[in-house]
């Protein structure tokens, strides 16, 4: 007779009952899609459904599983189907190709999710090194970043379907949209720290380590930018206007046809939308999404402010975050920060080392969350990343202001700590 398998440890049952939610939420996303909507690419930037619920397995079985000397892969075929960008993991299939792998099927990668999830739980009966429970924390991380992209590339799927599909019916948000608060929060000038240090709990390599920096009287906008003020730029000229727009912002322009930001549409009636929820009436009190960097610093030109310093925001966030609206609740913001390295920047140890600092070149950071994001994946330190001509992520944009003296009193003072 076969003995029932042991229990595991109280810590470990912990770890992988988190595990079991994250996983799950994943599926729950996806619960509406057809195995067609699953398998289709609807451009380079993005991947099929179908490839990230694969790769999010592959990435627990390559970094943690994998690690086990006497391990065996459930499929070595995965092991390059599902690998993403990991140089030293092999070959893999480039991204703009990963609509053509109709297969292996859906049930089949179900099934591997189920395969892997088996080990994993596995794997937590005996204990994790330290780098380890790193590793199973940032697949954790990994998993949900995946879950706000999936969402991305199927409206970018959707969007290019005639039929504009309603495919949820209502929006998958992780917290409420907040209200209004108007005005703007002001900082005097001093040093701040930005960035986590290494006992502040889990962050990605590129949060650390811990920077002080020196920053100018800033203010921010209480509020995001809306779809209204959105309209008063396009009304105004604002995307025929080169004076406002960066060289490369106004060649992408005129090379893509931009005239509004992505997903709108303007016919005899109005402007409308589409979203997840399908195609609607724009709403002029809602914060504007789906901009690029370049059009998000040619609005702020035009609007006689400038996009906020990364530290800015981190500060800002740190400091009386309950001040501002919509947070890390709605849409990322994109800064004027450069993506690169903080100084003394070091990667992840082994295999994860590629899973940041090679991209850091010719990138813009973004700070917040948005309406997708999973909460407790976030934090101030946060730092994503985009190439200034992407739009198809939920990014938009918060104004920032230099302050003078006369104009300081105009702002709630926070002293910079």
């Amino acid at each position: 007779m076969q003995s029932a398998p042991s229990p595991l440890p109280l810590a470990s049952t912990v770890a992988f009952e988190r595990y079991k939610r994250v996983r799950a939420k994943t599926l729950d996303l996806v619960s509406g899609l057809s195995p067609e909507d699953m398998a289709v690419q609807s451009m380079p930037d993005a991947s099929p459904t179908k490839w990230h619920l694969a790769h999010t397995s592959w990435f627990f079985e390559a970094m943690i599983l994998s690690r086990q000397s006497d391990y065996r892969p459930v499929d070595p075929h995965f092991q390059t189907l599902f690998n993403s960008y990991y140089e030293a993991l092999g070959p893999r299939v480039a991204r703009p190709d990963r609509g053509l792998m109709t297969r292996p099927s859906l049930l089949q990668i179900l099934s591997y999710r189920h395969e892997i999830d088996r080990r994993i739980a596995g794997r937590l009966m005996q204990p994790l090194s330290t780098n380890e429970a790193y590793l199973f924390e940032l697949g954790l991380h990994h998993e949900q970043q995946h879950q706000e992209l999936l969402l991305q590339d199927a409206l970018h799927l959707f969007s290019s379907n005639l039929l504009k599909p309603s495919v949820w019916s209502r929006e998958p948000r992780t917290a409420p949209l907040a209200s209004a608060r108007g005005g703007k929060v002001g900082f005097t000038e001093g040093l701040t720290v930005i960035g986590a240090a290494k006992d502040d709990g889990f962050a990605f390599d590129n949060e650390m380590p811990a920077q002080r920096v020196w920053l100018n009287a800033y203010a921010l906008d209480a509020d995001l930018v809306t779809n209204g003020d959105w309209l008063g730029f396009i009304e105004d000229g604002g995307y025929r206007n080169p004076a406002l727009w960066l060289s490369d912002g106004w060649a992408m322009l005129r090379q893509e046809g931009w005239d509004s930001p992505a997903y709108w549409q303007a016919d005899d009636t109005g402007w409308t939308t589409y979203s997840l929820t399908g195609q609607t009436d724009l709403d002029p009190s809602a914060p504007v999404r789906h901009i690029s960097y370049y059009e998000a610093d040619a609005y702020a030109r035009w609007a006689g402010a400038r996009l906020p310093t990364e530290a800015e925001w981190e500060h800002a966030a740190h400091h009386h975050g309950s001040a501002f609206g919509n947070l890390d609740t709605e849409v990322w913001q994109w800064t004027q920060s450069a993506y690169a390295p903080y100084a003394g920047f070091s990667p992840t140890e082994g295999t994860a080392s590629e899973y940041n600092g090679k991209f850091m070149v010719n990138q813009m950071v973004l700070r917040g969350g948005s309406f997708a994001t999973p909460r407790d994946h976030l934090r101030p330190a946060y730092r994503n990343f985009y190439y200034p001509s992407q739009r198809w992520a939920f990014c938009g944009l918060r104004l920032a202001h230099d302050i003078s003296s006369t104009e300081e009193a105009t702002c709630k003072p926070f002293e910079v700590t």
